[in-house]
């Protein structure tokens, strides 16, 4: 047999099939059909561009194979495949898999096949197998299908390997520093924000910023004219621009006697964070003054975990289903007056749907906590310390500043913290405890670098922080062992539910902020289990939160100038149980005092400043800064 497949093999390899066809059909006729005979009569057809008869013949030749079929059940695949029959094609690809379980195509091939019949269960048996492969077609379809899972540990890997594919790529090397902050892997962090600083210095500033996402760019950028760079956004539908904004607010409108108040999100329920901070203020919305909508693109299984609260909120219409143009019409035909995006750039956003001319007021809260570049919007909601005077120049937005800060807090509905002593948490009782609650993410290198110097400045302190996979916790504590700290000093939890987080939260001695983008419902959250947050001067809104939420809460000298201050005072604050403790108490008491947990008195400002806005809109004025304090 050996002596006739070498020459046809020869022939084949030369390209010449005449003569290959010839070898391998005498060879066939004289009773030689072994499987690699079989085998190569496929190849040829292949070659032929024959791929459903080739198919056919890798068929005959695995089941001629016994064990030896794995090559031609995988030929057999991808003939299929390329012929045109995804059934036939996944059969074999199956058979294939189950003789050699980590063929990285055949990994492919079945990934892809079981991604288009939508058969979640099976695909999830291959997806992050893709990522072991070194071939871009399999990269590709890997980010394809877990890119969006933040905390699948595959997607550092993955990641790292498509930024080395793609030197060039500034989507793709922001995407692997966006995956690193997710896994506090802060080498490549470091490498990555090298190669920004060498484009910004070769290139200009939007190009260092250009790949980034918005929202990933504030994470590690507070200087408000770098944060309006990052050009890497969801699909903007018609774009934006100043003759579009000026048409909307030409458009002829009916106003009524109640204020038509639209909000437009995907977080609407009781499990979300930003309905923990705002479902009592459209509870306590006047009805006689102002009829309230919830235009709700919120996923499904977001909605069953709901508490049955959103029936008090306001008229539920779901969107989730409609386009752009379809959910603008609707919200034109209901004649809504204001529409409040609580989105901008932040995760499953359709922000982009305000770029159609809708109502005569656009306006921007509490989701984004910066300019929401290139959506039409007429005003950002804030307060004196998120939007000072010297932000302007970065905002196209004009501000409304309400009087104690941006941020409503539920006073109502939000668990009251049932404090827990610290040994059924398995907590050092006799050590002081720093905690960190803020996302991972957030954990920038400047961060970890101050809680290593307070800490190291506070031997007998131990650093509580939430974080939650193995691999996030392993390059955490590497790098803070690198920075001095040792591991035996650092203590982890995992995510818990709400309640139970507020009551464990309470076991904290003082709360450490995160640099540049602060804790924002975390912080609220701290303050109201009773935990002191200390927080440092920002230059940007997302690095001023905290100021915002102190003073509203009546602290703050918890503030910090700068982060030498920071530290100072962290230390100064370890070694002053008294002081702490008389703090601790103002926050209990704060829970019924302080106007940052005083949703009444925040919805009363809120309705002041849509009434200001809708009045100057009435009289087909330009939206101007709106200052309530």
């Amino acid at each position: 047999m050996q002596d006739r497949l070498t020459p046809a093999r020869a022939a084949l390899d030369a390209g010449d099939l005449d003569t290959a066809f010839r070898l391998i059909n005498d060879a066939l006729s004289q009773g030689d059909a072994g499987a690699d005979m079989i085998g190569l009569f496929g190849d040829a057809l292949s070659a032929a561009a024959m791929t459903r008869d080739a198919a056919g013949a890798f068929e005959m030749a695995a089941n001629a194979a016994g064990a030896n079929a794995f090559p031609y059940w995988k030929k057999a695949a991808f003939a299929h495949d390329l012929a045109g029959d995804p059934d036939q094609a996944l059969a074999a690809a199956i058979k294939a898999q189950k003789i050699h379980d980590g063929d990285p195509d055949i990994i492919y091939l079945l990934a892809r096949e079981f991604h288009a019949r939508g058969e979640r269960e099976l695909l999830g048996l291959f997806k992050n197998r893709l990522t072991a492969s070194d071939n871009p077609d399999h990269l590709n379809l890997a980010a394809e299908l877990i890119a969006g899972e933040i905390r699948n540990p595959f997607t550092l890997p993955l990641f790292k390997k498509l930024a080395a594919l793609r030197p060039d790529d500034d989507i793709a090397q922001a995407k692997l520093m966006a995956v690193a902050r997710e896994f506090c892997d802060y080498d490549t962090i470091e490498a990555q924000e090298r190669r920004m600083q060498e484009r910004r210095t070769r290139l200009g500033d939007a190009a260092a910023h250009d790949g980034e996402t918005p929202y990933a760019n504030l994470l590690h950028c507070a200087d408000e004219r770098l944060n309006r760079l990052a050009a890497n956004r969801p699909t903007l539908g018609p774009g934006c621009s100043a003759d579009r904004t000026a048409a909307r607010r030409a458009m002829a409108h009916s106003w009524g006697a109640r204020l038509r108040i639209g909000y437009f999100s995907n977080d609407f329920s009781s499990t979300h964070a930003t309905m923990r901070l705002m479902r009592e203020v459209l509870e306590r919305h006047d009805r006689s003054r102002f009829d309230v909508t919830l235009y709700c693109y919120t996923p499904e299984e977001l909605i069953r975990r709901d508490d049955g609260g959103r029936s008090q909120w306001g008229q539920i219409v779901s969107v989730g289903a409609l386009s752009d143009g379809e959910i603008a019409q609707r919200m034109r035909d209901d004649g809504v007056d204001i529409l409040v995006d609580l989105k901008g750039h932040t995760g499953g956003s359709r922000s982009h749907v305000l770029n159609h001319p809708i109502a005569p007021v656009h306006v921007a809260w509490l989701g984004y906590p910066g300019s929401t570049q290139m959506i039409d919007l007429d005003y950002v909601i804030g307060d004196r310390f998120v939007l000072p005077d010297s932000a302007r120049p970065h905002y196209h937005e004009k501000f409304i500043r309400l009087p104690d800060s941006y941020q409503p807090n539920d006073a109502r509905t939000r668990p009251l913290p049932a404090r827990i002593d610290r040994a059924t948490l398995g907590l050092p009782d006799d050590r002081f405890l720093f905690a960190s609650f803020n996302a991972n993410r957030k954990i920038t290198l400047e961060t970890l670098k101050l809680w290593a110097e307070i800490l190291r400045d506070t031997p007998e302190s131990r650093l509580w922080t939430l974080l939650e996979a193995p691999l996030m916790r392993e390059n955490f504590a590497a790098r803070m062992e690198k920075e001095g700290v040792a591991r035996d000093r650092l203590i982890f939890a995992a995510t818990a539910d709400y309640e139970a987080h507020l009551a464990r939260a309470a076991a904290a001695d003082l709360h450490l902020d995160t640099f540049p983008y602060n804790g924002h419902t975390t912080t609220s959250d701290m303050l109201w289990a009773g935990v002191p947050t200390l927080t440092k001067k920002g230059s940007n809104f997302a690095s001023r939160v905290s100021e915002s939420l102190l003073n509203a809460v009546g602290l703050p000298d918890f503030v910090a100038a700068d982060s030498v201050a920071f530290v100072a005072q962290a230390v100064r604050l370890a070694r002053s149980p008294d002081h702490l403790s008389a703090v601790r108490r103002h926050l209990a008491s704060s829970r019924k005092t302080a106007p940052l947990f005083n949703a009444e008195r925040f919805c009363a400002g809120l309705e002041k400043a849509y009434a200001l806005a809708a009045e100057r809109a009435r009289q087909n004025l330009d939206p101007i800064h709106l200052d309530l304090f």
